[in-house]
């Protein structure tokens, strides 16, 4: 029998998240690495040397452009800085390459709008990389909310923080409008992972922050009102210990998820809970959720799919951010309806 075909990928940026992703992708059974880039000479050689001394056959160049002109390379990772998303979607598309882009998509819902409507003038597919949501453990959560357990679904609580090293202090050294600080770096999948529980897009938003010397917000908290009473409570900081966790809390009892960022060799853990006084501890299987998430963006490519998210998706999160910054500026709640 055939072997399927695999999509031919290039890599856009030799950063850090180039780097955690390689490997997954060269695991992905339906996707081959065909190119990497960067615009710092030897940097894309570097990478491929370091990440996978083992493979060969895989061009390096040292500008963006090289690979996007590229035709053997179908579909690009995107993981540059934040602020430079949008415009090498737009490149990507531009020529025709269906692109994955890191989170955030892009800093503006009009920019948002723009990639929309050029992936669909072009016809290639765009996907917003929250590589979490291709983890079982959250179908798990899903499956607990469905059957009742917790009966109907009141708040969500989301919190999302690492300490701040003097390696990444790059996230921090410009303002929040620039692409710097938390909230489009953790901050999106506070709001993401809390949305995703919900049916319909929240009504409104209230936040509070600290920011930097550079205008950089470090902490945050907020919440998001879904109207009747059901919310979303966030927050996420660079100024304490790592956690990547939420709870839903129902009529009936709360079900949370402990490790939201759990690497492929971490044991994803489930905990659950009734007021008939039912406790249950559930350990999954791990995952490999970059792996999982080249392997859904592929399919979809190969089978003309639509992703999992879509950039109406993307669209809607990059306006509660957004809004959210707003309620920080203005202290006070701030509508997101349109």
């Amino acid at each position: 029998m055939a072997e399927p075909r695999k999509l031919g990928w290039g890599i856009l940026g030799a950063a850090r998240m180039a780097a955690t992703m390689l490997p997954s992708l060269l695991q992905a059974k339906n996707a081959k690495l065909v190119a990497v880039a960067s615009r710092r000479p030897g940097a894309a050689a570097e990478l491929v040397a370091q990440s996978a001394p083992h493979l060969s056959g895989v061009k390096t160049f040292d500008h963006p452009e090289q690979l996007l002109q590229d035709p053997e390379v179908e579909a690009i990772y995107l993981p540059m800085a934040n602020e430079e998303h949008a415009a090498w979607a737009l490149a990507g598309v531009k020529h025709q390459k269906h692109v994955l882009v890191e989170k955030p998509l892009a800093l503006s819902e009009t920019d948002v709008q723009a990639i929309r409507q050029a992936a669909q003038a072009k016809r290639v597919k765009v996907m917003e990389g929250f590589m979490y949501r291709f983890h079982p453990q959250h179908e798990r959560v899903q499956e607990i909310l469905r059957s009742g357990t917790i009966g109907e679904l009141r708040t969500v609580r989301t919190c999302f923080s690492f300490l701040m090293t003097p390696q990444r202090l790059y996230r921090i050294s410009r303002p929040i409008e620039q692409g710097g600080g938390a909230l489009w770096d953790i901050g999106c999948y506070a709001v993401h992972t809390a949305r995703m529980f919900f049916p319909h897009p929240p009504k409104a938003v209230l936040a509070l922050a600290k920011f930097n010397a550079h205008g950089a917000d470090v902490s945050a908290c907020g919440a998001l009102d879904f109207g009747d009473g059901r919310y979303a409570l966030f927050d996420f900081s660079y100024e304490r210990a790592r956690r990547a966790e939420y709870e839903l809390i129902g009529t009936l009892g709360g079900v949370k998820c402990h490790n939201v960022w759990a690497k492929p060799g971490e044991v994803p853990i489930i905990s659950w809970w009734t007021e008939k006084g039912e406790r249950r501890e559930e350990q999954l299987p791990p995952a490999d959720h970059f792996r999982l998430e080249i392997e859904h963006f592929s399919h979809c490519v190969l089978n003309d799919l639509e992703p999992a998210l879509s950039l109406e998706d993307a669209q809607i999160n990059c306006r509660v951010l957004e809004r959210t910054l707003q309620a920080i500026r203005e202290k006070r709640s701030i509508s997101l309806e349109t």
